[in-house]
């Protein structure tokens, strides 16, 4: 499992800091590159982990934990979060502050496999332009189907990815941990965003994570669904950059 090396680098010289931003289901480095691009040109080093290959959170965790240096920053949006919950599960010793986007920390929920079965027959039968029809339009917000240009993007993302790539990651997604019992033990400064109209993370949930860490804030992006740093990129770097700056 080390294709992690499929790490996407933004690379400068001495960084201030390392920072890994973590992909989510059907997601590649076009979801941070907004962020990506801005925290550069802020003297930070950003890594984009690939996660096309891995069929378990674990895995996804190990390998990121295997490539990082000893002390990193490590953000995480949708299934990203999980991976990002994950490793600061495993190494808190290792992760100098987190953030987590447009996800959870439930397990799977009744009737979860069987609707997540139903897109991956759909991938295998009619391919990954079918999925992205079907997938894409609950996850942003109802404004963002009208700008062609943005469902293009999204949807190209997808069409890089293949049904068996699908398979692998829902497959991680239906055997992840309840991660909620160990929020109160994440000692770090911890961002929580959410999309104000994230149907699929919604806001309260995201509360009621921040209410359970220690040393959390809660960002809320207007006009955002769930995948708020694309749909609310200057938001999501900017909440991103008062994260890096908390001591």
């Amino acid at each position: 499992m080390d294709r992690i090396a499929n790490v996407k680098v933004y690379d400068v010289a001495a960084p201030r800091s390392v920072i890994y931003l973590l992909p989510g289901l059907l997601c590649d480095g076009i979801v941070w590159k907004h962020q990506a691009e801005a925290l550069t040109a802020d003297g930070h080093e950003v890594r984009i982990p690939d996660f096309r290959f891995f069929d378990s959170l674990n895995a996804m965790a190990q390998a990121v934990l295997a490539e990082a240096p000893a002390r990193f920053a490590l953000a995480g949006h949708s299934m990203g979060g999980r991976v990002a919950l994950e490793i600061i599960r495993q190494r808190p010793d290792r992760v100098d502050r987190l953030g987590l986007l447009d996800t959870g920390t439930h397990g799977p929920q009744p009737g979860e496999p069987e609707k997540r079965q139903v897109l991956i027959d759909l991938a295998k039968a009619e391919g990954m332009t079918a999925l992205a029809a079907r997938w894409l339009p609950p996850m942003v917000h109802p404004d963002r189907l009208q700008d062609p240009d943005f469902m293009g993007v999204l949807t190209d993302m997808v069409e890089r990815m293949s049904p068996e790539i699908y398979e692998g990651q829902v497959r991680a997604l239906l055997n992840r941990p309840d991660a909620g019992p160990g929020l109160s033990r994440i000692g770090c400064p911890v961002m929580l965003g959410v999309g104000r109209q994230d149907g699929w993370s919604p806001p309260a949930q995201h509360q009621a994570m921040a209410d359970a860490i220690p040393q959390a804030k809660l960002e809320i992006f207007e006009q955002s669904g769930h995948m708020a740093p694309m749909e609310a990129p200057v938001a999501v770097t900017q909440a991103l950059r008062r994260w890096l700056a908390v001591d």
